[in-house]
């Protein structure tokens, strides 16, 4: 074993920093062990220097991330600070100045991986961000390895605990979506401003992530087209059970079926109860993905929290390190494929549409005139009337998204339509 230490940066240490510097500090030897060398914390970058930090010494914060990362005796640089800016100069500078990068940056990567990509393969070090999607979850590096020699087709999943624990709670209690979001953020899944989880920015950026690695293409944030779940209701949740279904928010990714073009895509769905993803509960994560040669694989584990997340940085730490002790770099990016990717009117997918009708002869014929027209094929109708009101539920067979959004237009200027109630996809069959 070499006795001279590798020497780590970190930059940010709230919940997640603090964790990665407390398993390097008190699973030392261990790491030590695997990786072939010590690893030594060499410097801590924070905003507030006088909060007090258990188990890191005092000497080694420092506010100053911009030198820290400029030192040039630094081996890899962790950054788990989030946001854009400062994290995208800092972990660019780090690379200029002979450090490697562990992140777990998802917002960053997803808005501009080339840039970082490109800046590690002109300077020889490694970019490595298996945080940045899922927790603890063996994702990343999955997609990048094990499976470089298969064909990925789609990626399925839901990869944002706070959504998971809000729909899961909705659907096992009955309680209204205001009412399960109170219950997430007493008990930490939820931030005070939700917005990023519940509509469906978090998922959308690893959906960029997942996307580029397992169709070998670019595929950036403003790819993803996105949805919140805070229209879901109770209402929806019974409609769900009566098709033997349960509602998730879902981050999907496909090959176009011809191979021509990728899509990316976050929004709720209901997939049926037999589908491996219907029993993810609480804040858990998981993804399925679907390869020509390994077939179903699923990926199942807690996707968010400090501990989690500091286990996948320090794997990763660890992957980083050997190649350094080996004077080499893992994989970088692969865009070869350069596939274009599609709009959201082009994916071909379910609707399930519950409206508000008149309780009289005829509409139904009426409504299903209105799907002909556009091209969409009815699967099933349900129809329940009383006192001149009524509802009607029509659940689709696949077709290009643009129509039937097109035909829910059409169904709103209908004199016999009150309303549109509800509108879902249906996935995962």
């Amino acid at each position: 074993m070499r006795t001279r230490p590798l020497k780590v940066a970190l930059l940010g240490c709230g919940v997640v920093g603090s964790e990665v510097a407390r398993i390097m500090t008190t699973h030392a030897d261990d790491l030590a062990a695997r990786i072939g060398a010590p690893v030594e914390l060499a410097g801590v970058a924070v905003r507030r220097p006088s909060k007090v930090r258990a188990g890191i010494a005092p000497e080694l914060i420092t506010t100053d991330a911009m030198a820290l990362v400029k030192r040039g005796d630094i081996d890899v640089v962790v950054e788990v600070i989030g946001g854009v800016e400062p994290a995208r100069t800092l972990i660019t500078t780090a690379f200029e100045h002979g450090a490697s990068v562990v992140s777990a940056n998802k917002a960053l990567l997803a808005q501009d991986g080339q840039s970082l990509y490109a800046a590690a393969e002109q300077h020889g070090r490694d970019l490595y961000y298996e945080a940045a999607v899922a927790g603890a979850i063996p994702l990343i590096r999955p997609l990048r390895e094990s499976l470089a020699g298969d064909k990925v087709n789609r990626v399925l999943g839901i990869v944002n605990g706070t959504t998971n624990f809000i729909l899961d709670k909705m659907d096992t209690s009955g309680a209204g979506y205001s009412e399960a979001l109170d219950e997430a953020t007493a008990l930490g899944y939820a931030e005070a401003d939700p917005t990023a989880d519940v509509e469906g920015f978090d998922a959308a950026a690893k959906a960029a992530i997942l996307a580029g690695i397992a169709f070998h293409t670019r595929v950036r944030l403003d790819d993803v087209y996105r949805e919140g779940m805070t229209e879901v209701t109770a209402a929806d949740f019974a409609s769900a059970k009566r098709m033997g279904c349960t509602i998730k928010l879902l981050a999907i990714c496909e090959r176009a079926a011809d191979g021509g073009s990728v899509t990316a895509r976050v929004h709720p769905a209901m997939i049926p109860l037999s589908h491996p993803l219907a029993s993810v509960r609480g804040a858990y994560n998981a993804v399925f993905v679907e390869a020509d040669a390994a077939g179903q694989l699923m990926f199942y584990g807690p996707g968010a929290g400090g501990s989690p997340t500091a286990s996948a940085v320090l794997g990763d730490l660890v992957a980083v390190c050997r190649n350094r002790l080996n004077d080499a770099t893992g994989p970088g990016e692969s865009a070869y494929t350069q596939l274009p990717v599609s709009p959201m009117g082009d994916v071909v997918t379910r609707y399930h549409i519950s409206l508000d009708v008149a309780d009289k002869p005829g509409v139904l014929a009426q409504v299903a005139t209105v799907f002909a027209e556009h091209g969409v094929s009815i699967d099933t109708v349900r129809q329940q009337g009383k006192d001149g009101e009524a509802s009607l539920v029509v659940v689709t067979h696949r077709a290009p998204d643009a129509a039937l959004s097109g035909t829910v237009e059409a169904l709103r200027k209908l004199d016999t339509v009150r309303g549109v109630a509800s509108i879902m996809r249906v996935e995962g069959e």
